[in-house]
Parts: structure tokens; sequence; C-alpha cells
């Protein structure tokens, strides 16, 4: 293989990772002009970059430190600062200092999260789990829940031209009001040990297959018929999978610990 197509490979994923930046960059300035609907879907983009080039130099075996590393900072843009600057100007404004605090945490602890990722990262093994909330999904529920409040507003103007969850829809006031807490919840599970399944070492050829492809078809169509809406679930869902996780394996440890306990 030649020197130059060589370079022209590695160069593919950082594309990828570029386009990822700059959906982040643009989501900003978005947020700041109040367009959260056009700084929603910019950061969508992102989730779908930051997919891409990780899969990509993957399947190009052309992975890199430059690479990861470009990657985390583009992360931190766009699932760090952006969503933050989001949030900030759609619900913390109005809370003064604690606001601004609330806003700092959840990019102090994007940055946290993806230099630990990075460390373990060195070991250049894909691991089944992620340790902590992932970016990506502390960023896509915050993201998914500006797309149902948008909606919800919509919907109070009556112009509404697609399916919604009514009990859904009914308490999106409520989970406005919820969303400094979200916010530092999600912070702190983003630095926590919580393990998080990680979609990258997802065997296809195993008989458990076919039952994962009816599953995600099912979720296919639940998107395309309520897509907001199931995009805020199925992102609410993962944050708390980790936390039932966790609590299930503690929870099977105290019924061992008091089983000895009883025996004894």
């Amino acid at each position: 293989m030649s020197e130059k197509l060589k370079k022209g490979i590695y160069i593919i994923p950082s594309l990828f990772t570029c386009g990822n930046i700059s959906c982040g960059c643009l989501s900003v300035i978005s947020s700041i002009n109040g367009n959260f609907t056009e700084s929603v879907w910019l950061l969508i983009f992102a989730i779908v970059f930051d997919m891409m080039d990780g899969r990509i130099a993957r399947l190009t075996k052309t992975t890199s430190e430059f690479g990861v590393q470009l990657d985390s900072l583009s992360d931190l843009m766009s699932f760090g600062i952006a969503p933050s600057v989001m949030m900030y100007q759609l619900v913390l404004n109005s809370m003064g200092k604690v606001g601004k605090s609330i806003a700092v945490l959840f990019i102090l602890c994007s940055a946290l999260r993806l230099a630990k990722f990075n460390v373990r990262a060195n070991d250049k093994e894909v691991h089944s789990s992620f340790m902590g909330l992932p970016t990506p999904a502390a960023a896509g529920l915050l993201i998914s829940f500006v797309l149902s409040y948008e909606l919800f507003i919509v919907d109070l103007g009556q112009s509404l031209t697609f399916k919604t969850i009514p009990i859904l829809m009914k308490n999106m006031p409520v989970f406005f009001k919820t969303m400094p807490v979200v916010m530092v919840l999600l912070s702190l599970l983003m630095v926590s040990n919580i393990p998080y399944i990680s979609f990258k070492k997802v065997e296809f050829s195993k008989p458990k297959v076919f039952r994962l492809l009816i599953l995600m078809v099912f979720f296919i169509w639940l998107m395309l018929t309520f897509p907001q809406n199931i995009i805020f679930i199925l992102f609410t869902l993962y944050a708390f999978s980790g936390i039932l996780t966790y609590m299930a394996k503690y929870w099977k440890i105290l019924k061992r610990i008091y089983s000895s306990k009883v025996e004894k």
C-alpha cells in the first residue's frame, strides 16, 4: 500500500471527528441565539459522527493515539460544553450562581469522564462495559428532553402534525422543573464507577441475534411513530440501567453475606 493511500485512510476517521466538533460548535451558537431545536439536531448529528469515527477507525485498522485525543476533545465540545450551554440558556440562567455552578459541574465531569476513558483505552482492549455514564449518553438525555419540550410547546400551539405519547407530554413541565437536579445526577454518574453496557463488543453470531433483531425492528418502529418521545425514553432508560444493574449487584452481595451469617 502506498504512503499516500495510508495517509488518506488515516484521515477518514478524523474527518468524522471534525464533523462531530463542528456540530458541537454550531450547536453552541444556535443555543446562544435561542434556536434550541436546531441546536438539538446538530448534537444528534454529532452523536452520529461520534459513533462512526471509532467504528471506521477499527474497521480500517487506523486507530491511533492522535485519533483518541482528537475524539476526546470533540466529545468535550459536543457532549460537555454544547449541552451545558443549551441547558443554561433554556433552564439554568434563571437560577443565578446555582445555575452557573450546575452548568460548570456538567462540563467538569464530562472532562473527567473523558480523561478516565482515555486512560482505560491505553490497554488497547475493547471493553464490554463503560465505567461511568458515557458523555454522549448524558448529553443525549438532555438533548432528547429539549426535543420533547420543544414538541410540548408546539403542541400547545395546536400545530402538531405527528404522534406523541400523551402521558409523557402531559408531564413535560414536571421534567422541565427537575432538569437542574437531573444535570447534577448525570454529572455524578459520569464520574462514577457504575458500569454501563458498551455496544462495541456485541457479537452478532450468537443465537440471541434473532431476538436482538426483533427488538431493533420494534424500536425502529417506535422511533418512526413517536420520534422525539422515544429518543427521550431510550436515553433515560440507558441512564437508569447502570444504576439498577449496580443496585442488583450489591443486593446479591448483601444476600450472600446475610445467608452466610444465618448458616453460622
